[in-house]
């Protein structure tokens, strides 16, 4: 007879049955509409799916939103009004009124339901009006909200020009935003020439993620350190500046959530997949710029460096939280990535909660987490997909984590029994990725310990207590 081991030696999976808890995958349209600047979404649902969007969206009221609810009448169910002239009299009030350079069709569950063939219907609408038109059903159908842009950047990234459709050698440089940016101010010349000598000769590389304007900027200029060009964003700020996609091209994914566009960049643009742990948090960072580099060819350098220097800085941050506990209940399959990174920042994770697991695409960042684990001498979590949060809040009850990133929807029940939360939804909407948003990461999970703190010396403490107990 042997003693056990108290810590596992390798990842522990289960799936349960719960329910997704998570919001409608219709909410991509918050951010994507801000992300490509020439682009109109119309999303094709009910008055619930309005309802949710204005909720959704409050926060955008002094933006001018570039998006538009479908509603679908009782005529439209039942089969009594034609899908095609319905739709083609929306697209041409947008067409008027906006002019965009691509429509962009969100099916809902409603659709899905009643069987409209939107693929079928837009390919013939869109030579009628002389615009594109991009389907993506990203209903509540998916397992997580996020999901929803995965279904609109695999339906973009059918659209991607090849070096055939480029005809010119000028246009190529006018499609491509980051290099612009990159050489603004410069002749042709210099730019040219600085061009050749910043970069190594390797295959083409595209980026496929959503992400705000500076974060693409930092990733650009961090593998462009490493000599490495990125050729293209998917998606760009523009839809008439998307990448140019070739087989043999080199992809790389920023975010865990996006499954089905590494799918179909694979499958149907014949690219090669860099399989990378995701850029977020320090150590991320670090080992995404290594993997495209080993990918491509290339040596890397000074990363070692530049990683000890993020976490030289955020050492105040990880003096709060160094020997505490983290538990994720799972909502924007953003899971892993976090509790990798803050079980370096010196965490412990007894359970990653995480709506669906798609351990293909995220194999690199799992084995990450199994290294971190190892390294840091802590228990490896077990990763529960589709939890059921009935039985887990009776674990949080036995494990008493000194915090819980949760959803919305059970946010204030745990706060109201004194268990510190943290809304997972807010790590979906702030710059999290690269070396130099670690800090907002740690802003965001040390927040509610820091108000608790602050609230105990304020003498709040027995007031929450007893709020509990009644």
């Amino acid at each position: 007879m042997t003693l056990a081991d108290p810590q596992p030696q390798a990842l522990q999976f289960d799936c349960e049955t719960g329910n997704y808890h998570t919001f409608c995958p219709i909410s991509c349209v918050a951010w994507l509409y801000q992300k490509i600047e020439d682009s109109f979404f119309l999303v094709v649902g009910t008055k619930t799916c309005g309802y949710f969007l204005q909720n959704a969206m409050g926060v955008m009221i002094f933006a001018e939103p570039r998006y538009a609810m479908a509603e679908l009448e009782e005529g439209d169910i039942s089969a009594q009004l034609n899908d095609y002239e319905e739709l083609k009299r929306l697209c041409l009030q947008i067409k008027r009124d906006r002019n965009p350079s691509v429509i962009v069709w969100i099916g809902t569950c409603t659709t899905e339901i009643i069987k409209m063939d939107m693929e079928g219907i837009a390919p013939k609408l869109e030579a009628e009006i002389g615009i594109p038109i991009v389907v993506a059903r990203a209903n509540g159908l998916d397992y997580a909200f996020t999901q929803g842009e995965d279904t609109v950047l695999a339906a973009m990234a059918q659209r991607c020009p090849t070096s055939a459709q480029v005809s010119s050698e000028a246009e190529k440089t006018e499609r491509n935003a980051i290099q612009k940016l990159l050489t603004f101010g410069q002749k042709k010349e210099d730019a040219k020439a600085a061009e050749e000598t910043e970069y190594v000769n390797h295959d083409p590389l595209v980026l496929f993620g959503s992400l705000p304007d500076p974060v693409v900027t930092q990733l650009t200029l961090e593998l462009k350190k490493q000599g490495i060009k990125v050729s293209g964003w998917l998606p760009s700020k523009r839809y008439t500046e998307l990448p140019v996609v070739d087989e043999g091209y080199y992809v790389a994914g920023v975010n865990p959530f996006l499954s089905r566009t590494a799918t179909t960049l694979m499958r149907r643009r014949k690219t090669k997949l860099i399989g990378a742990p995701f850029p977020i948090g320090p150590d991320g960072t670090r080992a995404w710029i290594e993997k495209i580099c080993s990918a491509l060819g290339v040596e890397p350098k000074g990363l070692e460096e530049r990683e000890a220097k993020i976490w030289e800085s955020l050492e105040d941050y990880l003096q709060l939280i160094r020997g505490k506990s983290v538990f994720f209940m799972g909502d924007n399959l953003l899971e892993v990535s976090l509790a990798r990174f803050l079980i370096r920042c010196g965490m412990t994770c007894p359970e990653i909660g995480i709506p669906y697991m798609d351990k293909r695409y995220q194999q690199a960042e799992l084995a990450l987490l199994e290294k971190t684990c190892r390294e840091m001498g802590v228990a490896m979590p077990k990763i529960v997909e589709k939890p059921d949060n009935y039985n887990q809040i009776q674990r949080i009850y036995d494990v008493q984590p000194d915090l819980v990133i949760t959803g919305m929807a059970h946010a204030n029940p745990l706060e109201a029994r004194g268990i510190n939360t943290k809304w997972s939804v807010e790590f979906t909407f702030a710059q999290i990725h690269g070396f130099s948003n670690a800090r907002d990461i740690l802003e965001l999970v040390t927040r509610p310990l820091r108000r608790n703190e602050a609230l105990k010396g304020l003498g709040w403490e027995k007031l929450v207590k007893d709020e509990a107990q009644v």
